[in-house]
């Protein structure tokens, strides 16, 4: 109220400014006044005093006024205004000088005049005080200086004489005149504050009138009881495209209707419209199709009955809206919502949708409906080699064929990425699913021309029937995807059916992945070792250290079941740090020259930290490099041979030995062994085999292995040697060492350790 701080809810300034505009006349009149009030009192005492002394101080009193009259204009004058702060601080010093002044005269003049016309000073003070408590001013702060000061200086003046009672009175006048300033201001604040929400409120609510006037997508409308327009308002009238006087007694659907007016032929909104207008009910937001020259649009209309004082209906009035463009958003948003932007098919909502409508309709006229799910094949290799921008295209070709495909009762949609999925309605016909899914995977097989470039991609398919496969979507989905996994499995190219062992093969994996997880936390892991021996001398000189799960829940798990499950899931990598680990720390209890094999898998391989993971075992367990060679197969060069290559050659850096696992079996070329030198490659048993059996090819491979091994410096080892003539044939075909069932099948770290303990107890016999 009085400036003294500052609010930020509560700027005075904005107050004030309202004052500003009629400061110049107050302060004019204020100045005017003083003047009248001065020249009374210097009638007064001029007499009595003489002029010499009066003069002096209406001097005085004139130039402190002047000041102020100077400030109050500079603070009315909008283009001159200086801080706020420094003209406070002005007023407030104008304020108690003229105060000063006067309480001058009120002390000095009677002194001077023998204590004659003492109380008319009083008096002028009692004027002065009281119209200062009712005059505004922009910093009431000074106003309360003013009287304060002049209380002050009459009160003085009464102690000074003695008259304490009228001293006491003074005090309690001035009292009652500074809270009569407070509570005066604080009236006119409230005044002006409840003025302004008033002219706020008035300049939102123009604003708003003058939005709507100016919006031309809301309208008031009314017809009679015979449905002809009246009392047309501008704006409905431009809606209809017309104008007021063409359109003034015409009927309303005649102007909305268009050429359905001559015809009859309405939209089923108009005659929605025209069933409320008939039963004379209230209607609100109700959506009408309308033609207005010839352009079709859609209103939103609501309206109410009219009666009279009798009660007798007069017609209808309402408001209305054009949503057409509302409408076209929404319809567009519906569309997005429900097909594929990319291909324009169908997405994953409206297949879901379709198969649920297919189901019950399969239900109810006891059919069958089928899910076909398609996946194309080598399709990451075109968006890994041309980009995603040549993939979106391909896919868009591969829409357009599977479109080209569908019958009736079949519908073909994009489920995300390179999967797609065709519903059929009806399926009962025999034969009509796997004739389906050959079409698609010979027509998806067939070339493709995207920017120059002839592309081949394949298609697997998976197919689910219901409800014998599955009374729900989820359960048809999942059916059909399972199916086309095994698809996936065989190859690519394929349609499999679903089949109820495929789920149980599933639930199980599900099973193990749980238990897997929790594996090594219970410490179900173990690792057994397979002897290799010299091929001449038969004496071990390593073993290959492979990793069994003895599940709590599950039992005995073979490796061939959880070791893919294991690389699928990425698991892999923890279980391989720990083989790493438990490998070394058992190696460190054999015999110096005997080495141990570690497989590793490409998951594990290309994790960046791979070498660091070597040393920290080497370092843990104390094991020299030179012992512990690193097992892996053709595989790792097909996911990204530079890192492959990499960490290897950190690994042989350390002094650790490479060998290659499964030669022949695989991604086999020559290329990685120029540039890895391995030290061992180990022929598949397959090819031991087969040779025992006399299959040439195998006896040729394993002379070109051998051969090719010498040539390059690297020893070979056969795997799968099971018999005493396999062990004499793989020697004859020059062979370094031998792996198999013959000289020791995989065994526990302490029978291994037992092993040489009883060699050599007998050198020692």
């Amino acid at each position: 109220m009085l400036g003294l701080s500052r609010n930020p809810a509560f700027d005075p300034t904005r107050l004030r400014n309202d004052e500003y505009a009629e400061l110049a006349q107050a302060s004019r009149n204020r100045m005017l006044a003083s003047a009248i009030v001065a020249a009374f009192v210097g009638v007064v005492f001029t007499p009595l005093i003489g002029l010499a002394f009066v003069a002096p101080w209406a001097a005085v009193l004139g130039i402190v006024m002047y000041i102020s009259r100077r400030t109050d204009l500079t603070i009315a004058d909008p283009s001159c205004r200086p801080d706020p702060a420094r003209l406070e601080l002005l007023q407030n010093r104008n304020a108690f000088a003229g105060a000063v002044c006067w309480v001058a005269a009120l002390i000095g003049f009677p002194w001077l005049a023998g204590g004659a016309q003492e109380i008319t000073l009083l008096l002028v003070m009692l004027v002065l005080m009281v119209s200062s408590t009712y005059v505004f001013s922009t910093s009431p702060l000074s106003v309360m200086i003013y009287v304060g000061t002049l209380g002050l200086g009459t009160i003085a003046s009464l102690a000074l004489q003695g008259q304490w009672q009228a001293a006491g009175g003074a005090i309690l006048f001035t009292i009652a005149s500074l809270v009569a300033i407070v509570q005066v201001r604080t009236a006119f604040v409230k005044a002006r504050l409840a003025e302004a929400a008033v002219t706020e409120k008035e300049e939102v609510v123009s604003l708003l009138l003058r939005e709507f006037e100016e919006n031309e997508a809301d309208w008031l409308w009314e017809v009679d009881p015979s449905r002809r327009l009246r009392a047309v308002s501008p704006r409905f009238a431009f809606a209809l495209g017309r104008t007021q006087s063409e359109i003034e007694g015409r009927s309303l659907f005649e102007m909305i209707a268009g050429a359905g007016w001559e015809s009859g032929q309405f939209p089923a909104s108009l005659h929605d419209l025209a069933e409320c207008l008939k039963n004379r009910e209230n209607f609100s937001s109700l959506l009408v199709q309308v033609s207005i020259l010839g352009e079709e649009r859609w209103w939103e209309l609501s309206g109410a009955p009219m009666r009279d004082e009798l009660g007798r209906f007069t017609g209808f009035r309402g408001v209305g809206s054009d949503v057409t463009e509302q409408r076209n958003s929404s319809e567009k948003i519906a569309y997005l919502a429900r097909y594929d932007t990319l291909t324009q098919l169908p997405n994953r909502l409206q297949l879901t949708e379709a198969m649920g409508e297919a189901l019950r309709y399969a239900s109810q006229w006891r059919g069958r409906c089928a899910l076909l799910m398609v996946d194309l094949d080598r399709f990451k290799s075109v968006n890994d080699s041309l980009g995603h921008m040549t993939g979106d295209k391909l896919l868009a070709q591969v829409s357009a064929r599977l479109q080209s495909l569908m019958g009736d009762h079949q519908m073909v949609g994009r489920l995300g990425g390179d999967e797609f999925a065709i519903v059929i309605r009806d399926a009962g016909t025999p034969g009509v699913i796997g004739d389906l899914a050959k079409r698609v995977i010979h027509r998806l097989s067939e070339p493709y021309m995207v920017d120059h470039h002839t592309l081949y991609v394949g298609a697997s398919v998976g197919s689910a029937e219901g409800p014998r496969d599955g009374r729900t979507v989820e359960e048809i989905m999942r059916n059909a995807d399972l199916a086309l996994y095994q698809a996936k499995d065989l190859g690519g190219g394929e349609h499999c059916r679903f089949e109820p062992v495929l789920h149980a093969s599933a639930e199980e994996r599900r099973q193990l992945e749980v238990a897997l997880r929790k594996a090594l936390g219970r410490d179900e892991m173990v690792l057994h070792y397979q002897p290799v021996v010299d091929a001449r001398s038969e004496n071990v000189v390593s073993f290959e250290a492979l990793v069994r799960w003895n599940s709590a829940e599950h039992g005995f798990v073979s490796p061939g079941k959880f070791i893919p499950l294991a690389e699928d899931t990425r698991l892999i990598v923890p279980i391989g740090q720990w083989v790493m680990r438990r490998a070394c720390e058992e190696a460190r209890n054999w015999p110096e020259h005997i080495k141990v094999n570690v497989n590793v898998s490409p998951e594990q391989l290309l994790e960046p930290g791979f070498h660091r993971e070597v040393v920290e075992a080497l370092a843990a367990t104390g094991l020299r490099p030179e012992r512990l060679e690193i097992e892996v197969t053709e595989s790792i060069f097909l996911r990204d041979a530079s890192v492959a290559r990499n960490a290897l050659e950190q690994v042989m850096a350390l002094g650790c030995s490479v060998a290659l696992d499964d030669f022949g079996t695989g991604y086999s070329s020559l290329g990685y062994l120029r540039k890895l030198k391995f030290s061992t490659i180990k022929v598949d048993r397959t090819f031991v085999q087969g040779a025992a059996q006399g299959s040439a090819e195998s006896l040729a491979i394993i002379n070109a292995v051998v051969a090719m091994a010498k040539s390059l410096k690297m020893s070979t080892t056969a795997e799968g040697v099971e018999t005493i003539e396999e062990a004499e044939l793989i020697r004859n075909l020059g062979c370094d060492k031998i792996q198999g069932f013959y000289f020791g099948r995989p065994m526990t770290a302490p029978d291994a350790l037992r092993l040489f303990n009883v060699v050599e107890g007998r050198l020692a016999s």
